[in-house]
């Protein structure tokens, strides 16, 4: 049984997970980017976030970015091999004033070649449909945990909203993009009901978030994960949603240290690179030798 999976031996459990991987993926790593185009006084209270407008922490805070600014980081990426391109705002949702300015930057950003993305928080949608017409082509909204721990991490908006965000998404005929944190409090139940939820509703792409605990928010003294236990969650993915994308997202370098190299062996077949909303990722230069280290070729 799939709870059985949380007790098997590690080094099984990633043999598993590296096995499935070479079938459904290959030798092939895809990489993607962000950028924070809108940043913090987001009214809602998700606990592990410093962009919250309730926590006093130390983010840059500014205005909705002009596309020229978006577009210069697309290309950037796009020079260093990245396939996926996100556009990324604080706030549960944004403004019909900024959906439209949101629309620019997408079918501008559109233009460099890259495939463009967002996470915008809580859409209808209609207003998905009118960032698909102006280019968009995936829509993220991660789940974060399970339905049970979700009232723990935040109260401002529901697990619900989460998913008929998704749905709307789905019917739009966008590809969709969503996955959790993990290391907030949430126990090895709540990480296999969400690996159970995203293979339910059949998400393209799955992000694995590993806290890195921010000064001024609720989780600031939170302990990390162990990097073992961070592999596990890897490996238990990949062999719960075998064929999708097991993309490793923030915390990869501060959770996984001198770890980090075994992610592929854990099963996983993608990569955020770069820069992360408020924290230091991995430079582009620094990841593409570390793919060609391995080995492995990049889907461009």
């Amino acid at each position: 049984m799939i709870k059985d999976l949380v007790n098997e031996n590690f080094y099984d459990l990633i043999f598993q997970a590296n096995f499935l991987r070479k079938i459904y993926k290959g030798d092939k790593v895809e990489l993607c980017a962000i950028i924070n185009a809108k940043s913090g006084k987001c009214p809602g209270d998700c606990i592990f976030c410093a962009q919250s407008s309730r926590y006093k922490t130390q983010i840059k805070i500014y205005p909705l970015l002009e596309a020229e600014e978006v577009v210069k980081h697309a290309k950037n990426a796009k020079s260093h091999k990245v396939k996926r391109f996100s556009i990324v705002t604080s706030g549960i949702k944004p403004s019909q004033k900024e959906l439209k300015k949101i629309a620019k930057i997408v079918e501008e950003t559109s233009k460099t070649g890259i495939n463009v993305c967002a996470s915008l928080g809580i859409l209808k949608e209609d207003e998905i449909a009118y960032l698909r017409d102006h280019g968009l082509s995936r829509l993220h909204c991660n789940l974060e945990t399970s339905e049970d721990f979700f009232p723990k991490v935040c109260t401002t908006h529901s697990y619900q909203d989460k998913l008929k965000t998704l749905e709307n998404a789905k019917k739009t005929g966008v590809s969709i993009c969503s996955g959790g944190i993990f290391g907030i409090g949430e126990n090895w139940e709540d990480r296999i009901k969400l690996a159970l939820k995203l293979k339910e509703i059949e998400v393209d792409s799955i992000p694995l978030n590993f806290l890195i605990p921010i000064k001024g928010t609720p989780l600031e003294n939170q302990s990390p994960l162990s990097p073992f236990e961070a592999l596990k969650i890897i490996a238990i993915f990949r062999i719960i949603l075998p064929e999708k994308d097991i993309r490793i997202a923030g915390g990869r370098l501060q959770v996984l240290k001198d770890f980090s190299s075994w992610i592929f062996l854990a099963g996983a077949n993608a990569l955020m690179t770069g820069n992360y909303l408020t924290t230091k990722g991995n430079p582009f230069e620094n990841d593409l030798r570390f793919i060609k280290n391995h080995e492995l070729e990049i889907v461009e």
